[in-house]
This record gives structure tokens, C-alpha cells and sequence, in this order.
């Protein structure tokens, strides 16, 4: 659905993305991630046909973005982090201009609306006026305005910035709607919670350069060079902790302020089912035995290097 092939884009002596390569199959719900000024909205915005590329190649649905940008842009489907709205327009007025410039066919634009609205979660504010709608209603209205056309791509970018924990929750299960829909999206973003739970794919990228490409599960296995346990006993935590660091598996412990031991394993060691047999067999009694979980936010720190344009 989406290909890129060394794509590269600069701006006088900056590099704002640098022969990125990228493939996405439908379905495939890609967060893209990296800091402000990484070349996450460069990219979206030549993948859209509305910036042309210095260098390489993007093809959407098997289309160029050199010959056949008008077709492009009716299976594209893009949302700016910012975006303008009409002030003496109702949210169903708004919904009914744009499919008008979709080419909606007239006869099918209300229907069209109403059912964006319904998808959107914001039937009930279809009369309201669309300048007294919260920051979060905005940005679902928008996103109901790009699904107008029904897209097969959506490029989505940073639609939370900006948004209180109810209406970022809100956006994350509009996206997973998505995603069931078959649609293949692009969503960018920096804060990465929003990203793991609704994305099956993700890639990070860091002064233009795309560092990190892979299923979600492939990006935690390889941000994760040693496990780390937690592990807490009824009593004895400091003796439990020198036993510890007497196994061959374990390459530190050390102790939190509630008696919690923190366990490092040595990298490469993934079976660690003699730690809690041993304790056992010694005598403690185990109260806690669990592997700390890698998140985005661990597997960004551990792959990217923080660089900026």
C-alpha cells in the first residue's frame, strides 16, 4: 500500500529525511515516532504528494508520487497536527462542504456525514457550531473530514498533541477502529503510551534517518539486551540478594527501599527458572517473581542516540 525508496528530502545544508526506505502492507497501523524536528511530517507530507522530494521514490497503492499525485490524493486521507476550521459553519455543514470538494456524489453526502459522525463518536454535536468545540471534539471532527472519501490510506499527524488524557484515549480507540477497518495508517507521534497499544508496526526515526522498522514485538525483543527481574521474599531480602549474586545467571541485584530486588541478568541469559527454585530450596518465601515488561518508551531510549536536526 505504501513504499518508499530512499526518499530524501532537504533544505538548503539540513537533511530533513534521509533515504528513508519503507514498506506498509493494508491493515498495517505504522506509529511513527521520533522527536519534534525528526522529518516525521517531511515524510508524511511527500507521501501525500504535497511536497516533493529531492531525491528517491514513494509509491501509494502501487501509484508514483510523480504521475499520479492527483490519484494519490483520493486514496490519501491526511490530517495535520494543526488545522483551520470555518467559524459560522455547524460540524455537519463542515462534513458536508469538504465531501462537496471529495466530490461526494450530492445525493450521497448526508448519509456520507452522518455516518463519519457515528464513527467519530460526535453524532451529537452535528448542529453545534464548529469553533465552540473542545480541542479533542476538533480533532475527531477531523479526523471524520479525512474518512469522508473513505481513504485506504490515512496519514495521521500527532492527532493527540495537544489533548487531555480523556480525549487522547478517545483518539486511541478511533484508531484501532481503524485498523479493523483494514485502513493502512501512518500515525505520528513523541509521546509514545498513545502509539503502544493501537499500532502493530513501528518505526523511529532520528535526524531524518529511519534507525528502527519492525512489528512491535520485534522492536521490544530487540531493545531488551538483558532481562531484569523483580523479585521480593517475605523475609531475609539481603540474604536472598547474596544468594542471588552467587548464580551464574545474574549479573547484578540490588535492593528498592520497599525490599524489592532488582535482578539484572547477564545478556543472552532468557531462562531464569532456577532463580526462584533456588530461593525456594534455601528457604524464602516468595511474595513476588515477575519480569519487568519493555515498553515503547524503554525500546526508544535503548535504540535511538537523542539526536536532533
Amino acid at each position: 500500500m505504501i513504499e518508499t525508496r530512499q526518499l530524501t528530502k532537504r533544505y538548503g545544508d539540513l537533511i530533513a529525511v534521509n533515504e528513508l526506505n519503507l514498506k506498509l502492507a493494508e491493515g498495517d497501523v505504522f506509529g511513527f515516532i521520533g522527536p519534534n524536528g525528526s522529518g516525521k511530517t517531511t515524510t508524511m507530507r511527500m507521501i501525500a504528494t504535497l511536497l516533493n522530494p529531492d531525491y528517491g521514490e514513494a509509491y501509494v497503492c502501487g501509484k508514483s508520487i510523480y504521475t499520479h499525485a492527483e490519484q494519490i490524493r483520493r486514496l490519501v486521507g491526511f490530517m495535520p497536527d494543526f488545522f483551520g476550521v470555518y467559524e459560522d459553519m455547524t460540524v455537519l455543514e463542515y462534513l458536508e462542504f469538504f465531501a462537496a470538494a471529495y466530490r461526494v456524489p450530492v445525493h450521497k453526502r448526508r448519509k456520507v456525514c452522518e455516518e463519519k459522525l457515528e464513527l467519530v463518536d460526535m453524532a451529537f454535536k452535528r448542529d453545534a457550531m464548529v469553533n465552540q468545540l473542545s480541542r479533542g471534539q476538533t480533532q475527531r471532527i477531523g479526523l471524520a473530514r479525512v474518512l469522508l472519501h473513505d481513504p485506504q490510506v490515512l496519514l495521521l499527524d500527532e492527532p493527540a498533541s495537544g489533548l487531555d488524557p480523556r480525549a487522547r484515549i478517545e483518539i486511541r480507540t478511533l484508531l484501532k477502529r481503524l485498523g479493523e477497518l483494514k485502513k493502512t495508517v501512518i500515525v505520528s507521534s513523541h509521546i509514545l503510551p498513545e502509539l503502544a497499544d493501537v499500532c502493530t508496526r513501528v518505526g523511529m526515526i532520528e535526524k531524518g534517518r529511519l534507525i528502527v522498522d519492525g512489528y512491535v514485538e520485534e522492536v521490544m525483543r530487540k531493545a531488551r539486551q538483558r532481562i531484569l527481574l523483580h523479585i521480593r521474599v517475605r523475609e531475609g531480602a539481603e540474604a536472598a540478594g547474596r544468594l542471588l549474586e552467587q548464580m551464574d545467571e545474574v549479573e547484578s541485584v540490588s535492593q528498592n527501599r520497599d525490599g524489592t530486588l532488582c535482578v539484572t541478568l547477564r545478556t543472552g541469559v532468557d531462562d531464569y527458572s532456577r532463580l526462584p527454585a533456588r530461593l525456594i530450596e534455601a528457604g524464602f518465601a516468595l511474595t513476588l517473581f515477575r519480569e519487568e515488561e519493555v515498553n515503547l518508551e524503554t525500546a526508544f531510549m535503548e535504540l535511538t542516540k537523542g539526536l536532533v536536526q
